[in-house]
């Protein structure tokens, strides 16, 4: 399996304890999200399309 390289998403605060998203995007097809806090946690696996869908719906807001 191939590594993720997970980079703190730019919207997370920068406290420790703070709610925080890291992204990885150098796998092709492939977008995994985590939560920062639980870095041998789960990780979600989305395609880009997917991603894509995601991050414009919580645009509108």
């Amino acid at each position: 399996m191939p590594a993720f390289e997970f980079v703190k998403s730019s919207y997370s605060g920068g406290n420790a304890g703070q709610e925080c998203v890291e992204v990885a995007r150098n796998i092709p097809g492939t977008v995994a999200v985590r939560d920062s806090k639980a870095g041998d946690g789960p990780v979600l696996r989305l395609t880009p399309t997917a991603w894509a869908a995601f991050t414009g719906a919580l645009s509108v807001r």
